[in-house]
């Protein structure tokens, strides 16, 4: 019975916020946050939060953006501009509590464009790459690798990975489409997050 644009807010009230009060050395992690409301929370308590590329680069206008935009539809749902803002200066901040986590979802044509459309954002191909775009935006590329790859596993007391990549300032260019082949379907491709789009970071082949 919840508005869907509120539930994040509601949950952390009636849910989440009795069990921060009763276990309060509990390791908790929000996954994937999309609200000013929870940014704050997060900061104001003992947690960690992820947060995925997408919902540093659209608000909810972009499912409505000249008719029904199935592409842009997932759970949870992108909200207004002044929490995509909030989410961006929270994933660029530096602090220890927030890092990546993408909620990648490749569902094809014929599940995102049906009657009842699965909800999901198909990031992993550029997932670096989407997030090094918001980064430099801010400002903040100094700070991208710990929200990449120290933050979390930090949290979860887990080493850190020993093995490295490394990103370009090169223009990569994201497909329209990306075919899966399953039994000859036209129907049976991914549309990628940023899809046509050009980013300015490149991954280095190894």
């Amino acid at each position: 019975n919840v508005d869907i644009f509120d539930r994040e807010e509601v949950f952390i009230d009636r849910e989440l916020t009795p069990i921060v009060n009763y276990f309060p050395k509990l390791k908790i992690v929000l996954e994937h946050i999309t609200t000013s409301y929870a940014v704050n929370f997060v900061r104001e308590n003992n947690i960690g939060a992820t947060i995925t590329p997408h919902h540093l680069h659209i608000n909810r206008n972009a499912m409505f953006n000249g008719g029904l935009r199935s592409d842009f539809y997932c759970l949870p749902t992108a909200k207004r501009e002044i929490h995509r803002i909030a989410l961006r200066q929270a994933a660029t901040s530096g602090k220890p509590y927030f890092f990546l986590g993408t909620d990648s979802a490749p569902h094809t044509r014929k599940f995102k464009e049906s009657s009842c459309g699965c909800a999901g954002i198909f990031n992993a191909p550029f997932a670096l790459e989407s997030y090094l775009k918001v980064f430099e935006e801010e400002n903040a590329l100094d700070k991208f690798e710990a929200f990449s790859s120290i933050n979390g596993a930090t949290f979860y007391g887990l080493p850190l990975n020993t093995e490295r990549i490394t990103l370009v300032k090169k223009d990569v260019c994201v497909p329209q489409i990306i075919d899966v082949g399953l039994d000859g379907d036209p129907n049976d491709f991914v549309k990628p997050f940023h899809s046509g789009e050009t980013l300015s970071w490149s991954l280095v082949d190894v």
